[in-house]
C-alpha cells in the first residue's frame, strides 16, 4: 500500500524505538522481527533478558537489534519508581509503584515518558483498559487536549487514493461536546500524519438546523468549540454524511459550507455510530479500516484487538512510529 510505503520512508533511519510488552507472543514476535529486518524501527521487549532472549532464538529470530529491559533488574528502576510517584501526585505511594511497576504495560509505559523508548503498541492478549490506564495515568494528555479518542484509517484502491479518518470508535461511548471538540482536533492532526489535510466534518442525522434535538445541539456546540480553540482548522457541522461526502448533496444541502462534499475525516456523536460505521464502511464499501489508533495523548501508545494477527501488529508499529515524529 503506497500508505504504508510513505509511512516507511518517514520512519526508516530515524532510530525510533517501540515497546512491545507483549514479547512472548508469536504475532508480536514476527511483527517485531520484521519491523528490526526492514530497518524501520529498533523492538524493545520486557522480561528476563535470557529468557526473553532464548524465546527469541527458538523461533529462529536474531536477537541482535532488540533491547530488553528486565523490571527486576533495571538500573533505571528507582528513578521509575520516583517518577511514577511524582505523576500519579500521591495517589501511589513508592512501594505501591515498586509493584505497579513490574506490570509490563506500566514499566513499557514508563520508558516512553522517559524518553527511552519512542511509543508502546500492546493489546495483543490485554484488554483496551490494561494499555490505556497506564498510558492515562503516566503519559496524559497533550496540552488542550482533555480526553484520549481511537480513530481508525479508512483506505481504499491499489494506491490508497481514497483515505479517511473515522473517530471515535472505540474510546467515548457518549462523549459530550467538550469532548467531541476534542476529538475532532485530535483526529485531524492524526490525518496529517497521514499526509491528509484534514476537512472536518461532525457528523449528525441533522445538517446545520434541517433537525432538532439534544443529539444535534451536542453537535452545533461542539462544532462552535472546535473552531474557537482552532481557527486553523476546516471544520463544519452538524452535517449529514451523505452532505459532507457526496458534492451534489453538499450543493443542496449545505452551498455555503467550507467542508460539506469534501470531507476526509469525520467525527462520529457517539461511539455507537462511529463502530457502526466504520464496519458498514469496510464490509460493504471494501475499506480497508487500520486502527484504533489512539489519539491525544502526550507521546504515543497504541492498542491492538486481541484478534489481530501479525500483519496488523505490523502496520500499527509503523503508524506509531510516524506518530512519534
Amino acid at each position: 500500500m503506497e500508505l504504508f510505503e510513505s509511512l516507511k520512508t518517514k520512519i526508516s533511519g530515524k532510530g525510533l524505538k517501540i515497546v512491545f510488552p507483549e514479547g512472548t507472543d508469536a504475532r508480536i514476535l514476527g511483527a517485531a522481527n520484521r519491523l528490526n529486518a526492514d530497518h524501520l524501527i529498533t523492538p524493545v521487549f520486557i522480561g528476563n533478558v535470557q529468557e526473553v532472549t532464548d524465546t527469541l532464538k527458538a523461533r529462529g529470530i536474531n536477537p541482535e537489534g532488540f533491547e530488553i529491559y528486565d523490571p527486576n533488574n533495571c538500573g533505571r528502576f528507582d528513578n521509575m519508581i520516583e517518577l511514577f510517584v511524582q505523576q500519579r501526585k500521591g495517589k501511589a505511594t513508592a512501594e505501591q509503584a515498586k509493584e505497579i511497576l513490574k506490570d509490563p504495560n506500566y514499566f513499557g509505559t514508563m520508558l516512553v515518558y522517559m524518553g527511552i523508548a519512542d511509543g508502546m503498541v500492546s493489546g495483543a492478549i490485554h484488554s483496551t483498559a490494561d494499555t490505556v490506564r497506564p498510558a492515562l495515568q503516566i503519559i496524559k494528555t497533550k496540552p488542550g487536549v482533555k480526553s484520549v479518542s481511537g480513530a481508525f484509517i479508512m483506505t481504499k484502491g491499489r494506491d490508497d487514493n481514497e483515505k479517511y479518518i473515522f473517530g471515535d470508535c472505540a474510546i467515548n461511548i457518549e462523549p459530550d461536546a467538550e469532548t467531541l471538540a476534542d476529538i475532532a482536533y485530535a483526529s485531524a492532526q492524526t490525518a496529517e500524519v497521514f499526509d491528509i489535510d484534514p476537512k472536518v466534518a461532525m457528523l449528525s442525522f441533522s445538517t446545520l438546523g434541517s433537525g432538532k434535538s439534544d443529539d444535534v445541539t451536542k453537535v452545533v456546540e461542539a462544532t462552535k468549540l472546535l473552531k474557537e480553540a482552532h481557527p486553523e482548522i476546516q471544520a463544519d457541522g452538524e452535517l449529514q454524511f451523505d452532505a459532507a461526502f457526496e458534492p451534489s448533496v453538499a450543493r443542496q444541502k449545505a452551498p455555503n459550507s467550507p467542508v460539506a462534499g469534501k470531507a476526509n475525516v469525520f467525527i462520529f456523536p457517539d461511539i455507537q455510530a462511529g463502530n457502526i460505521g466504520y464496519k458498514i464502511a469496510q464490509r460493504l464499501g471494501n475499506f480497508e479500516a487500520i486502527g484504533p489508533i489512539l489519539q491525544g495523548l502526550n507521546k504515543p501508545v497504541s492498542d491492538l484487538s486481541r484478534g489481530c494477527n501479525e500483519e496488523d501488529v505490523y502496520k500499527l508499529a509503523i503508524i506509531t512510529a510516524a506518530q512519534a515524529m
